[in-house]
């Protein structure tokens, strides 16, 4: 597992290369100035440096909890984490204090989307799992648990708009791409991925709601 995806993440490196990261600070540092600074070309520049963190990122925090990645729920969630990064004029980038590396900085920022993203999707991805198996050893769930699965994705998807509550269980309990999607609902494939997002900003903001 510790080889998992360190070729291209300047963060999860031997400590001989970790003196390269440092060496680059300055580069860093010139990098994150650009990018407050909007300046052509300087976000590009930005995810072509941190992608393979990002990505290593994302699929350690999902290993260690044991939490099954599509390619596209990994494209979905190094999206969200850019997203993130972008939101609200750069505000992650302005508050990076300099005290650590940026790397460093991102690896923090980028696990807590992810592990708050795998949390907002866990009940459906439980229920998707437990219709798997059922698929794949010809059984089926015990009442109790169907009827578990049940109550706690309708309660999750009550907040939603019937299209988008569509979507979400054909994408997390039946298991379809993008493009088996697009084909049922007709909706356009490249809408599927930010009508899941904002599926899922609903959900969390409906959890958040519940616990309080």
């Amino acid at each position: 597992m510790a080889a998992h995806g360190t070729a291209s993440c300047p963060f999860f490196r031997t400590s001989n290369e970790q003196v390269n990261v440092v060496a680059l600070a300055e580069i860093d540092r010139s990098l994150l100035q650009r990018c407050l600074a909007r300046e052509p070309r300087s976000w590009q520049a930005f995810v072509d440096r941190f992608l393979g963190l990002v990505v290593h990122v994302v699929n350690h925090t999902a290993q260690c909890r044991s939490f099954q990645l599509t390619a596209e729920d990994r494209e979905d969630l190094v999206s969200e984490v850019f997203l993130t990064i972008v939101a609200d004029d750069f505000a992650v980038l302005r508050r990076f204090n300099g005290h650590s590396s940026l790397a460093t900085y991102l690896t923090v920022i980028a696990r807590r989307v992810v592990v708050r993203e795998l949390f907002a999707r866990k009940p459906l991805a439980v229920a998707a799992n437990h219709a798997a198996h059922a698929a794949h050893t010809g059984g089926e769930p015990s009442p109790e648990q169907r009827i578990s699965d049940r109550e706690e994705v309708e309660r999750m998807l009550a907040g939603l708009a019937d299209q988008e509550a569509d979507v979400v269980r054909q994408y997390h309990l039946e298991g379809k791409s993008y493009h088996e999607i697009s084909e049922s609902t007709g909706l356009a494939e490249n809408s599927i991925g930010p009508t899941l997002t904002r599926a899922r900003a609903k959900m969390r903001a409906g959890a958040a709601t519940s616990a309080t």
